[in-house]
């Protein structure tokens, strides 16, 4: 029997490429978006989910389970970009990034595990960032819940062996998708003391997305996760030096690093 495979925010990006793929390689998917009705067009279905209403996640599983006997696969892709000086980004847009980036996606494991722990087998694949790994400058509140993602999981790795679940990270570079759009741009304000270098920051970021890699990568690379016995703590999914960055992170003094950073930002 096909594997059921449910991808939160699967209503574009990598969400969309990842369900494409896995459905043209025998998959039965179902994704997910705040309002399915807005893609007539999706190539799978599309069930209405918001990962920071605890409802809509419920009622989404509830759903799902009425149409299939259960879950064999989760992937936590949905998730928000955000940018800005840290001083200069409201309280309330880095509550609603951590509710989206991380909150967001525990809630669906703690909706998903119980059916999984039934079928005594399940995999839980959550999209992280390379960003994760290291604080960037003008995006360090995305660095730090897609980081605070990463570490979570291995913890719940160990916790969820004794019922055969199965738990990964896996962390995309910059790939050429629309979330920038989407992002959560602190406004570049004239009489700002970060004006000049976050106006630079944000040009430099546009341009490694648009020039990023095709995001069906990210489809193999999932596909390839899915159709291993067991799979790795973590996986890195992009062009050679963003992945190398995080080697370089953990061989380079910190000071040494930093000044790599600041140097690739133009800071």
């Amino acid at each position: 029997m096909s594997k059921v495979v449910l991808i939160t925010g699967g209503s574009s990006g990598i969400g969309k490429a990842v369900g494409e793929y896995l459905s043209h390689n025998g998959y039965k998917v179902y994704g997910t978006s705040r309002i399915p009705e807005n893609y007539p067009n999706s190539a799978f279905p599309l069930v209405a989910l918001d990962v920071t209403d605890a409802k809509t996640i419920t009622n989404c599983i509830l759903e799902i389970l009425k149409r299939e006997k259960g879950i064999d696969v989760l992937i936590n892709n949905a998730g928000a970009g955000i940018t800005g000086p840290i001083e200069e980004i409201p309280d309330l847009e880095i509550k609603r990034n951590f509710e989206t980036n991380f909150f967001g996606p525990i809630n669906v494991i703690k909706a998903v595990t119980p059916v999984m722990r039934r079928q005594q087998s399940g995999l839980i694949i959550n999209v992280t960032s390379i960003a994760g790994y290291m604080g960037l400058p003008f995006r360090g509140v995305y660095s730090a819940s897609k980081g605070a993602l990463e570490l979570i999981t291995e913890s719940f790795r160990m916790e969820l062996k004794d019922f055969n679940i199965k738990m990964t990270n896996i962390a995309p570079g910059d790939f050429a998708t629309n979330i920038a759009a989407g992002r959560y741009h602190a406004p570049v304000k004239p009489d700002s003391p970060y004006n000049e270098k976050y106006s630079e920051s944000l040009r430099t970021m546009d341009a490694h997305v648009d020039e990023g890699n095709n995001p069906v990568e990210m489809a193999k690379a999932i596909h390839k996760i899915i159709e291993t016995k067991n799979p790795k703590v973590h996986y890195k999914v992009g062009a050679f030096m963003q992945k190398f960055s995080i080697v370089l992170k953990r061989i380079l003094p910190d000071k040494v690093y930093e000044r790599m950073l600041m140097r690739h930002y133009k800071l």
